[in-house]
């Protein structure tokens, strides 16, 4: 798989699983859900080349795990602003905090599980 692919789906996910906690699984919660999941691809996409999390000696080595989440946690800040600018509201601290450290734990596994199947592939 694309790992920008893999990108973009890992943070639907976590952004879908953050509406699941919340009980807001049915359609209704779709505005909301691009209302985060689009500031937070537009920050992951600006933010993630300047960490190199798209070069290849940075995503085959796995004592570079670390980076996607360092990434995040610059990455979900923006987002929340870009989400208050979109929403005329104001940037809600423990929000960005909690958006930050889920989606690092995201995209950490994601980036993971890429790697091993990476690594599993040239094995073969």
């Amino acid at each position: 798989m694309n790992i920008i692919l893999g990108d973009a789906l890992a943070l639907a996910l976590v952004t879908i699983i953050g509406f699941a906690t919340h009980g807001e699984t049915d359609l209704s919660f779709l505005p909301r859900f691009l209302a985060i999941y689009l500031p937070l691809s537009i920050s992951w996409f600006l933010l993630a080349p300047w960490f190199g999390l798209f070069q290849h000696e940075i995503t085959s080595n796995p004592k570079q795990l670390w980076r996607p989440a360092l990434a995040m946690l610059f990455a979900a800040p923006l987002a929340a602003l870009l989400r208050a600018m979109v929403l005329n509201t104001a940037v809600i601290p423990i929000f960005a905090v909690v958006l930050g450290g889920s989606s690092a734990l995201g995209m950490m596994i994601w980036r993971g599980m890429y790697l091993f199947l990476k690594i599993k592939r040239s094995d073969t």
